[in-house]
């Protein structure tokens, strides 16, 4: 079916002046079918469904909008603490100079840049595959865009148990900066990687990270969201899980203007496990969060679990689209998604979509969505114990996000993010 006029106007006008990487090698095949995706569905507009409650008309644009770069001052990095193996982007760019050697026992580390360039490697069965994978039945534009024109990328196949996190850290420093990268992530059988992300990478950002565990496989992603202000990103992370494999990422989302985080996972072995989860914290009208979660139950006796929490104030905006879909077949399917906000005041707004579909009779699967403010018994509870308000409030919204956080399996990761939220609550109390 043909795309109506103003769809094709606006993917051809952001298209315009885009190339495919030039020698691209074994990623040539998969670049121009992402371009052929792209042309087919179109950029997304107001009209489409899972595009209802979030504007994309800055991501559909050619230019990035300016972003103003953020000052943190003497605030301490997130995961500072963490011994971690460090691949740092400035605006997308790979910088060597700030970045630990692209090194581990038990990993193979790589830039996409040039590893595309060998004429065999293992990321060619990957590299696109899982993308499009995601793009039915739910069409996600921006990540055919990615794999077309990406500019690079890291590649990491786990054959062991990796000894420390690999964090990904993106820096901005240009206020127009536009930057798409792309993540290849395979997890051998039985071996298990921590991958950490942290950073507002660039005025306008748009990041896939494809993730393939094996059978006994494990994966943990732990990500912070944060610091620009104006900051636009576009996020997708497209899993793929195998017999008895563990798969689990959070993440913690504070400041930007618009971010949305499209998460599509496929459990594909029996016995899996898939947990996503996310913390949200808004202030002011310009703030636009997007969750939206796609997860495929294909195999039997597997859990997953979904687990959002949105706090917002001065008018910001939350959203939530979670799908649990159960195929024929997968019997003993354990379900469950929750989201919910906690609305410091009347202007903000929630706006949540959940959903099941399921075409197997022995399963157990639930999903609930809530929105409201705060209890002003259990407010009152703690200042009649002689908390002062902000405290009080303070506290209570700590133990709102508490079931989100505590998705994250490494204490030392999950205190790191507490340590975040408390910061975030304390400089927001006047504003």
């Amino acid at each position: 079916m043909a795309l109506p006029q103003a769809k094709l106007d606006a993917t051809e006008a952001r298209l315009d002046g885009l190339s495919l990487p030039a020698g691209a090698g074994w990623a040539v095949a998969a670049r121009e079918e992402a371009l052929a995706r792209l042309r087919a569905m179109g950029l997304p507009g107001r009209r489409d469904e899972y595009w209802r409650f979030t504007n994309p008309e800055a991501l559909n644009r050619p230019d990035a909008p300016e972003a103003a770069i953020f000052d943190a001052g003497d605030e301490s990095p997130v995961f500072g603490g963490v011994d971690r193996l460090k691949i740092v982007f400035v605006d997308g760019v790979f910088r060597p100079d700030l970045s630990d050697p692209l090194e581990m026992a038990g990993l193979e580390i790589e830039l996409l840049s040039e590893a595309q360039g060998k004429d065999i490697h293992w990321a060619k069965e990957f590299y696109g595959v899982l993308e499009a994978r995601g793009q039915a039945p739910v069409a996600r534009p921006f990540a055919a865009l990615n794999t077309a024109f990406a500019s690079d990328g890291i590649l990491i196949r786990a054959t062991g148990k990796a000894a420390r996190p690999v964090a990904f850290i993106y820096l901005h420093e240009d206020t127009t900066s536009d930057a798409t990268l792309h993540h290849v992530v395979r997890v051998e059988e039985g071996a298990e990687l921590t991958v950490l992300e942290v950073g507002p990478a660039a005025a306008r950002f748009n990041k896939c990270m494809e993730v393939d565990v094996a059978d006994t496989g494990t994966f943990h992603h732990v990500r912070a969201q944060g610091r620009d202000h104006e900051r636009r990103a576009m996020t997708h992370i497209f899993a793929r899980l195998g017999r008895e494999s563990i798969y689990k990422s959070f993440t913690l989302t504070a400041n930007g203007v618009l971010t949305r985080n499209e998460h599509v996972v496929e459990l594909t072995g029996d016995d899996t496990v898939a947990h996503v989860a996310g913390a949200c914290l808004g202030d002011g009208g310009a703030f636009h969060h997007d969750d939206t979660v796609f997860i495929t139950h294909d195999a039997v006796n597997c859990e997953s679990r979904q687990v959002f929490k949105k706090v917002l104030r001065n008018g910001a905006t939350g959203v939530f689209q979670g799908k649990i879909l159960v195929k024929e077949g997968a019997q003993k399917t354990d379900g469950y998604q929750i989201s919910q906000s906690l609305l410091l005041d009347e202007d903000s707004v929630f706006l949540a979509k959940p959903e099941l579909e399921i075409y197997a009779d022995d399963v157990a699967c639930s999903h609930g969505s809530t929105s409201g403010a705060i209890d002003e018994t259990a407010l009152f509870y703690l200042r009649s114990r002689g908390i002062p308000h902000t405290d009080a409030q303070d506290l209570m919204v700590l133990a709102f996000v508490s079931e989100a956080i505590d998705e994250i399996e490494d204490e030392a990761l999950a205190e790191d993010m507490r340590t975040r939220l408390e910061g975030w609550l304390s400089r927001h109390r006047h504003g």
